[in-house]
């Protein structure tokens, strides 16, 4: 398989993009891209369970022209067959592969891009209800993982009372 096709760039960008686990990007179909509501809908995803989450503009963009390229069938990424998706193992060599051309050492999997996407969001100040929608946990408690890799700033945080009283901390 060629290192770096637009496949692969189209894959990796949507798990990132999206949040999705390497098996529920391997199950996508063309029909799952809403374009028009700016959405992913995520069938039998996580916990056998449906659910919707984001479509970046910049994923879009990359879908809409791996789609002139590809023209996938009724999957969006389509095996080596043509037929049938494409399976969670190859998608896990693409990335493997991505990984060792970019020279990243750090032990990584496809799983972490899903990390990065919550970390990513709750760094960006989202609230962490919306993150366990988007993933589809069933529990706030498994998204809560996420709090322990934000980088936080413990010395730039006010107490309520000097927020109340107006002291600053400076």
């Amino acid at each position: 398989m060629p290192l770096y096709s637009y496949q692969h760039l189209a894959i990796l960008m949507t798990i990132y993009a999206a949040g999705l686990t390497v098996s529920e990007a391997a199950k996508l179909k063309v029909s799952d891209i809403d374009s028009k509501n700016m959405q992913i809908s995520v069938r039998c995803g996580k916990g056998k369970k449906d659910r919707y989450t984001l479509l970046s503009k910049t994923n879009l963009d990359i879908l809409r022209e791996y789609w002139m390229r590809y023209h996938p069938g009724d999957y969006l990424f389509m095996g080596a067959d043509g037929k049938s998706p494409i399976t969670a193992r190859t998608i896990q060599r693409i990335f493997e592969e991505a990984k060792e051309k970019a020279g990243i050492k750090k032990n990584a999997s496809v799983h972490t891009l899903r990390h990065s996407f919550a970390t990513h969001l709750l760094e960006a100040g989202t609230d962490i209800c919306y993150i366990q929608r988007l993933l589809g946990h069933t529990s706030i408690n498994t998204t809560t993982i996420y709090l322990h890799l934000r980088r936080m700033d413990l010395l730039n945080i006010v107490s309520p009372l000097d927020s109340l009283t107006g002291v600053n901390n400076g």
